[in-house]
């Protein structure tokens, strides 16, 4: 069986990076055009577009797109598309302009784009669409705030991946790398696992499931910015490393990561990560609890049941849902609602703020929650910090069920 095709209608991978004396011309003359600055998800958007995580777009959505997102999960040529993927500017620029887009994160010219249109945004719409609230405590919400009040559209050519490459040579990888990979251990069914936390015994778990009905798991961590107090990708990477290592069967797993900023859409953000999952080559995404979601703002499986009220064709990679997962102290191990029978007694709910909670405020943590090898780096981390964050609980991360 041969792996399932990049997302579109072409069904076939469209990175938008330049190389060679192609890349070296439009980098001179990049030089000369008018520098926009673009934050850090745009960025990571950008690069994703760049290596083809983004197929099929050529660039930053205009109004009909942005709109027709935003309520129908389809862009204006019908292509599904789950959530908006723009550039906005507070600076003067009209269509026909070439610009060059400008990150001060990387301090370096990101892409050049010829712009095709302007338009204002209305943010309390997307918000609504996108995030379910306008809450502006939300993170999610908060970036889109933050952003200035118009838009630019048009296709882009992409320069550079930013440090992703050189700060991550071991997981940072491109779709067509991934899909070259699998096909070489001759995998067709491909589970994605979705990451922005190390991994303790429930999401050890859940990726033992998917290999299981599976031919082997993409383990595939967020190398972008996160929110205050969450653990940055070079910690995670280690915990995940030795995780693998110590506790799974060799060539069952792939680690990787990929350079977008978290979201915290929750359920839309469930959607995004299949559609850029399928153009790196995963039938199936894991799909838990809380997938993407950020405090009490989605329900437990809400990220489940998108996917039932998105047209059956509108993707080729698949939710594989779990259920809930949890230590039980009867059964002696991990179980879900659907194989375990006891009460809530005897449940230890696993969850990654938990985890951090109690790190973070240099509780002890029992082997049922975290594997010692992972602990053992997490607590290093925690001691070696020098400001804390206060890490809040909601109802679904308290602990026992």
């Amino acid at each position: 069986m041969a792996l399932v095709n990049p997302h579109g209608k072409e069904k076939k991978l469209k990175p938008l990076l330049l190389t060679g004396k192609e890349l070296e011309a439009e980098k001179k003359r990049a030089e000369g055009l008018k520098k926009i600055n673009i934050s850090s998800r745009e960025t990571g958007d950008l690069i994703m577009m760049g290596i083809g995580g983004f197929t099929p777009l050529t660039g930053f959505m205009g109004e009909k797109d942005w709109k027709g997102v935003c309520e129908e999960y389809k862009m204006a040529d019908g292509t599904f598309w789950p959530i908006p993927i723009t550039v906005s500017t507070s600076e003067a620029v009209k269509v026909g302009d070439e610009i060059a887009l400008y990150s001060e994160e990387f301090s370096e010219i990101m892409a050049t784009m010829k712009v095709t249109e302007t338009y204002k945004i209305d943010k309390d719409y997307e918000c609504k669409h996108v995030f379910r609230t306008t809450d502006h405590e939300h993170p999610g919400v908060k970036m889109v705030m933050q952003q200035a009040d118009t838009n630019l559209a048009g296709p882009v050519k992409v320069l550079s991946e930013g440090t992703f490459p050189t700060e991550y040579p071991e997981i940072y990888q491109r779709p067509a790398e991934t899909r070259k990979a699998f096909e070489a251990n001759k995998w067709s069914r491909v589970a994605a696992f979705q990451t922005r936390n190390p991994m303790h015994r429930s999401h050890e778990f859940l990726a033992k499931i998917a290999v299981e009905v599976c031919d082997g798991v993409y383990i595939h961590m967020l190398l972008g910015k996160l929110k205050p107090g969450d653990i940055p990708s070079d910690v995670r990477q280690k915990c995940i490393d030795v995780l693998v290592e110590k506790y799974f069967v060799k060539n069952t797993v792939k680690v990787g990561g990929y350079p977008l900023d978290m979201r915290y859409a929750g359920p839309r953000e469930a959607l995004l990560h299949a559609v850029f999952r399928q153009n790196y080559g995963c039938s199936h995404l894991i799909v838990g609890r809380d997938h993407a979601g950020v405090g009490e703002y989605y329900g437990p499986f809400d990220a489940q049941h998108i996917f039932d009220e998105i047209p059956k064709d509108a993707l080729e990679t698949k939710p594989l849902n779990i259920d809930w997962t949890f230590y039980c102290d009867k059964c002696e191990g991990m179980a879900s609602m659907k194989t375990c029978p006891h009460g809530k007694d005897d449940r230890i709910l696993l969850s990654g703020t938990k985890l951090r909670k109690m790190l973070s405020e240099g509780e002890e943590v029992t082997h049922k929650f975290s594997r010692p090898e992972v602990l053992t780096i997490l607590r290093e981390y925690y001691a070696g910090l020098t400001e804390k964050v206060e890490i809040k609980l909601h109802k679904y991360a308290e602990g026992v069920k």
